[in-house]
């Protein structure tokens, strides 16, 4: 195990798997539970690094396959990596690109070498083999990275999955073998989908390996609320309890919440900054959709419990009229404000977990939220 990386737990609440620590990195600790908001192309869409911290964000995630096609790999290392590049001086994770195996799967050409991608920009090829998936991650200088895996479709037969589960296990290994930076947390990735004999194979094959942390992907892609829970419930508890545990692209306030109640330590999303893009808010009432003329004379703040510098300084009605104007900075903020909801709605967990009252937390919120 690294020196530069060590997992601390702090806390697990008594009712629950919920966990509070502490995980430290080269560029900083992370308190966990903790949500990554997603900077794919090396920014957090709208928002300045500066406002990241201000709403709150510890650690951001961006993403090794359209970094590579934009601007390359090679121009962000001579740019002194992505803490240099995009000035955060905080810890970053980068995805592998595993997840576009599945987003942009008509673009691609899978087989047990790797995947070759045609560009979504101009149709140029990017091939991606485990060990090249680690080059650019090193030369991206993220504090934590990820192993190629497959992330097939929810809904595919058992064999097809089986078929991912073992590419995925192989693929593992060789980008464990390429890797040579130390000061790099490599993660491994569980799949499976919802079926918790692969999830039980998939982690037996990865666990030989040792990764400072692991990620539970292949879930938040079809698969309804209730069998991303189960599959959680079935999961977590294979991955090891003095290491970080990750769960990809999850997901609604909801999610978080149970997910970290199962155990879960990790997570990131668009969510937060697409809906604030397209005029949805999160707040302690549930969600606020900013377009509606109900707002359109309402002097109050977006959320009264919220004391995000969107909150303290706007009206609805000049959030609304942003929108319906169609200009910019309306975006900016409802994403600014989302992003500074996501990161109190787990530090104040983290309280709760150190409470031992995890459960209650839970139901309190649900209940505001009307779910």
């Amino acid at each position: 195990m690294s020196q530069h990386f060590q997992f601390h737990l702090d806390h697990t609440d008594e009712s629950t798997s919920a966990r509070a620590g502490r995980w430290s990195t080269p560029h900083g600790v992370v308190n966990t539970p903790a949500f990554m908001p997603v900077g794919t192309l090396a920014t957090v869409k709208g928002l300045t690094v500066d406002q990241l911290r201000e709403a709150g964000a510890q650690m951001v995630l961006s993403n090794t396959y359209h970094l590579a096609l934009r601007p390359g790999a090679d121009v962000v290392a001579e740019m002194g990596g992505l803490h240099g590049f995009m000035q955060w001086d905080g810890p970053i994770l980068t995805d592998s690109g595993g997840f576009q195996v599945f987003s942009l799967a008509k673009l691609a050409k899978l087989d047990d070498d790797g995947v070759a991608f045609r560009s979504h920009i101009d149709g140029s090829l990017l091939e991606l083999t485990p060990q090249r998936a680690i080059d650019i991650q090193e030369k991206l200088g993220a504090d934590c990275i990820m192993c190629l895996d497959e992330c097939p479709p929810h809904d595919v037969p058992r064999e097809r999955m089986l078929e991912a589960v073992t590419r995925t296990t192989r693929w593992a290994a060789r980008c464990r073998e390429a890797q040579t930076r130390d000061d790099q947390a490599l993660f491994g990735i569980v799949q499976g989908g919802t079926d918790l004999g692969l999830r039980e194979e998939s982690a037996a094959g990865l666990l030989p390996l040792d990764f400072p942390g692991y990620a539970v992907g292949g879930l938040s892609v079809g698969e309804s609320p209730r069998e991303m829970y189960q599959t959680l419930d079935g999961t977590v508890p294979l991955l090891p309890a003095d290491r970080p545990r990750y769960l990809m692209g999850v997901g609604t306030p909801r999610d978080l919440l149970e997910a970290v109640l199962r155990g879960v330590d990790l997570f990131d999303c668009v969510m937060p900054t697409r809906n604030g893009r397209n005029a949805m808010a999160f707040t302690s009432a549930g969600p606020v959709k900013m377009r509606n003329l109900k707002h359109q004379r309402d002097p109050g703040p977006l959320d009264p419990a919220c004391d995000c510098p969107v909150c303290t300084r706007y009206s609805r009605a000049y959030l609304r009229h942003l929108f319906i104007a169609r200009e910019m900075l309306g975006p900016i903020l409802l994403s600014w404000h989302n992003i500074a909801f996501y990161q109190k709605l787990l530090r104040d967990l983290r309280v709760a977990i150190a409470e031992n009252r995890a459960e209650e937390f839970r139901q309190v919120h649900l209940a505001a939220w009307g779910q």
